[in-house]
């Protein structure tokens, strides 16, 4: 209901401010012209509801048109793609005003859009925002071997990696033992990066990556597999999940764009017991 409530469309918020402004009008004769001693009945009612309208008016301004596009934005965990740094249903604040005079910086938690072939057929065309973690900015030169991450040749401790379940239950000693440690890195092909995901000889099968950058056929996916390692153009970032096992991120859909990114996630407001900053 909060999440909702906070992405209500500005043409909405401006009908309901237009609308309550106009009735403002309409109880100002009343307000202004009854005499002080028959302040009762009608006039009681007409102020009551008039406070409510200013009340409304002013927090549609300062909170939709201003703490809204230029502050702060609320924002709900829907997924198990950032266990165990944020939870299924938590409540974010993203500073939306940082990202305004400097850009994201590896380790950040962001919220973002991604790319539409990011998105599943049933979300193409709504306001779907993500939110990862920066593991790479431009310049970055990012590879992923046996589950280790390597930032321009260097290993990195992520001490917040974890490989849970969907649902934040761990994997069974079952689970574990089919499980298939995918490396990747990027790939510059045709005047695009295209994110390599990868084992032994397959590269890029059926549901590894987004459709548009699945092999085809054994040729192109020893083309992937022998490809050098690229850096991140300008201009994009590289995002993963905490919980790599089950993260849709830019292992699987690419890059996504520096104009695209929202805000950066400061700290979880609710439940109340998780009170936290996010790092």
């Amino acid at each position: 209901m909060v999440d909702k409530l906070a992405r209500t469309p500005l043409s909405q918020v401006l009908m309901v401010v237009a609308v309550c402004t106009v009735l403002r009008i309409a109880l100002f004769p009343i307000l202004r012209n009854t005499p002080a001693h028959k302040r009762t009945g009608l006039f009681a009612f007409a102020r009551i509801f008039n406070e409510v309208f200013d009340a409304i008016v002013y927090a549609g301004v300062f909170v939709f048109m201003l703490i809204r596009p230029f502050g702060i934005q609320t924002f709900k965990i829907p997924s198990g793609s950032m266990l165990n740094t944020l939870q299924l249903q938590d409540y974010i604040v993203a500073n939306k005003a940082v990202y305004r005079y400097s850009d994201p910086k590896v380790g950040d938690i962001v919220v973002f859009r991604p790319p539409d072939y990011a998105l599943y057929d049933y979300q193409k065309g709504l306001e779907i925002d993500f939110i990862k973690r920066c593991v790479g900015v431009e310049g970055d030169l990012i590879e992923i071997r046996d589950d280790v991450l390597y930032r321009n040749g260097q290993r990195v401790d992520e001490s917040f990696v974890s490989y849970l379940n969907a649902d934040g239950s761990p994997q069974t000693e079952s689970e574990q033992s089919f499980r298939i440690k995918r490396n990747f890195k990027l790939v510059e092909r045709n005047g695009e990066f295209w994110p390599v995901v990868y084992f032994g000889d397959v590269a890029n099968a059926h549901g590894m990556v987004a459709e548009r950058y699945q092999a085809t056929t054994p040729e192109m996916a020893t083309e992937l597999l022998e490809s050098p390692a690229a850096k991140i153009p300008k201009g994009h970032l590289l995002f993963m999940g905490d919980n790599r096992d089950y993260s849709s991120d830019g292992r699987v859909w690419g890059l996504a764009k520096r104009e695209n990114v929202i805000g950066k996630s400061e700290f979880i407001w609710f439940p109340v017991n998780r009170w936290r900053p996010t790092h």
